[in-house]
């Protein structure tokens, strides 16, 4: 997220960053954005007797302030189908591994277990199945020999860190294309980093 309102204002972006919504109260993203005179708002999701429940409450607030791309950045819950629906074609997530490769958590252990000479972050845009969707670009590093996932977790972190505001920007510059499932780039550009 930081990087996201970084690179916005940086770069002058057509666009602004008009909330941040956090699910988690002390989420350090809030100061953050508070700190650049961005709205922020909580929906605590331990305050909803259902999953449902909370969808409907970040819906409406998300919903007011009338965002033209919802990012998910940081946002360790799964959203129901209805949610996903809502925001088709306009909700992107990061995900830390080279999807389809380890969907869900742990990804980092998971590809050194798995023996990969890869890894790397993949933004995609969110459909109802977890960590799947069209994906919009990826960034690439080595597994080393002696990474462990914290070693590892750094280097694809700085990777996101460029990856999401660059597919984030193409997609305010209505640059991305989505035709069967396949999302491709308007003027060519590489989306692979």
């Amino acid at each position: 997220m930081q990087a996201i309102v970084s690179r916005c204002a940086t770069e002058a972006w057509p666009a602004r960053v008009v909330a941040v919504i956090s699910n988690r109260p002390a989420a350090a993203g809030l100061a953050y954005a508070a700190a650049h005179d961005i709205v922020c708002e909580v929906v605590d999701h331990t305050q909803f007797a259902t999953r449902d429940a909370f969808d409907v409450a970040l819906a409406t607030a998300i919903d007011l302030h009338h965002p033209d791309l919802v990012v998910l950045a940081g946002f360790l819950r799964i959203l129901g189908a209805e949610f996903v629906r809502r925001y088709e074609g306009r909700l992107l997530n990061i995900h830390p591994s080279l999807l389809p490769a380890f969907p869900g958590l742990g990804t980092h252990r998971r590809a050194i277990a798995a023996g990969c000479k890869l890894a790397g972050a993949t933004v995609h845009f969110v459909t109802p199945d977890v960590d799947h969707g069209p994906i919009v670009a990826q960034a690439v590093v080595p597994v080393l020999p002696g990474d462990d996932e914290v070693s590892l977790g750094a280097r694809v972190l700085a990777c996101e860190h460029v990856l999401y505001p660059l597919a984030v920007r193409w997609f305010v510059d209505g640059q991305l294309r989505l035709h069967d499932g396949i999302v491709s780039h308007a003027g060519g550009a590489a989306q692979l980093l």
